[in-house]
């Protein structure tokens, strides 16, 4: 088999998402000039759109429809998708929706190609996967439960028993036997971002569809109580990929924030020393290269099977993975709906740290320049 060697490795980022590469307007006018809803219409049933081949995977579209303007959700399906459409499309430019499609045959040649040594990690087995812990938190589906299971070391970062080992040690053989078919296909893969020189996609080798429903079904219901300012609610697609550290592998990572609304880190193993995860307060664009403040610093240990979930903008980064080989599971999850809200609300960014202590200063400041005001008043009436 031989693989397009024609990606160039700046295109080697995540798949599905534009990021940076402009906007084109729609050749079609768009057919409806309201804007969408803030909220949900949660009690609106939305189309099924499984059976059509469409640009973004069916879930997108059903979970974008409950946020269109009310005079749309008695129009045709097809008038919907075509809305939609025109909707999704503001955020990648052309050249990037060709990049998108050129991925998508790429994707496939591995598919075709590759033969996977553990068949019963692509379909989703709760039992065989997960902690019992995290499977019983998210069965019972409240904040009390989630609570239960899982701890906050730092403002907006959270930690909880998820993996079982056995899990974690068949996915570890099959991202080995990938890599080992790679180098004998001499096939030129798509590493997971730019910053990750190791590592792998998962989604390129079959295993989308198990990463969607462990979004769908386990991510989502915890993003959706801790995280709601962020489109916790509702994500709708997913980046899921392998990155390594070690000798003759990626040493650290550099400080960074995500492209992502909420990030899923699982550690798989296997024996290593250092490699900790440090986090630095989480900041919207405008605020992405200010200052720490001391209550947003927090150092973190990886643990095998553990899972670390945080805000795709939460600052962080990796140091060095002194000895040994640890192998990370990360989840990448994304809300369209949120970044497409995000473009109408001023103020989009009360979740960031800086722009909630500017919001702070401003109070402090109108506070006492009120007293001063009051004190003055009432030393001219004394005169």
């Amino acid at each position: 088999m031989s693989c397009d060697r024609s990606m160039d490795r700046r295109e080697e980022s995540q798949a599905g998402n534009g990021n940076g590469n402009g906007v084109v307007a729609s050749s079609r006018p768009l057919l409806a000039s309201q804007r969408l809803r803030l909220s949900p219409n949660t009690e609106h049933v939305p189309e099924n759109y499984d059976d059509l081949q469409l640009e973004f995977v069916p879930s997108v579209f059903s979970s974008l429809e409950r946020y269109l303007p009310p005079s749309m959700l008695s129009i045709s399906r097809d008038a919907k998708v075509q809305y939609m459409r025109e909707i999704l499309a503001r955020y990648s430019s052309e050249g990037e929706r060709t990049r998108v499609q050129k991925h998508r045959e790429y994707r496939q040649k591995i598919i075709s190609h590759y033969q996977p040594l553990h068949r019963d990690l692509y379909t989703l087995n709760p039992g065989n996967f997960f902690a019992p812990s995290f499977i019983k938190a998210v069965s019972v589906n409240t904040e009390e439960s989630f609570r239960s299971i899982i701890s906050e070391p730092s403002p907006g970062v959270y930690t909880f028993d998820m993996l079982q080992p056995s899990f974690c040690k068949l996915l570890l053989s099959e991202v080995e036997n990938f890599e080992k078919w790679v180098r004998e296909s001499k096939c030129r893969i798509m590493r997971p971002n730019t910053m990750n020189k190791y590592g792998a996609v998962l989604d390129d080798f079959g295993l989308e569809t198990m990463l969607d429903k462990l979004m769908d079904d386990f991510i989502r219901p915890i993003s959706k109580v801790f995280f709601p300012e962020v489109g916790g609610s509702t994500l709708d697609s997913h980046h899921g990929f392998i990155v390594e550290y070690g000798k003759d592998r990626d040493v650290d990572l550099g400080f960074h924030v995500d492209d992502s609304e909420v990030t899923l880190n699982v550690c798989l193993g296997e024996q290593f020393s250092g490699g900790e995860l440090f986090f630095r307060g989480i900041r919207c664009e405008k605020h992405v290269n200010t200052e720490t403040q001391p209550e947003e610093i927090l150092d973190y240990s990886h643990v095998p099977g553990k899972a670390v979930l945080h805000r795709g903008r939460h600052r962080h980064g990796a140091r060095a993975t002194n000895s040994g080989h640890r192998v990370n599971l990360l989840l990448w999850c994304r809300s369209s709906v949120f970044r497409e809200l995000k473009k109408y609300q001023k103020d989009f960014s009360s979740w960031c740290g800086e722009c909630h202590r500017e919001k702070k200063e401003r109070q402090r400041q109108s506070v006492a320049a009120t007293k001063l005001e009051l004190f003055r008043m009432e030393g001219e009436s004394r005169v």
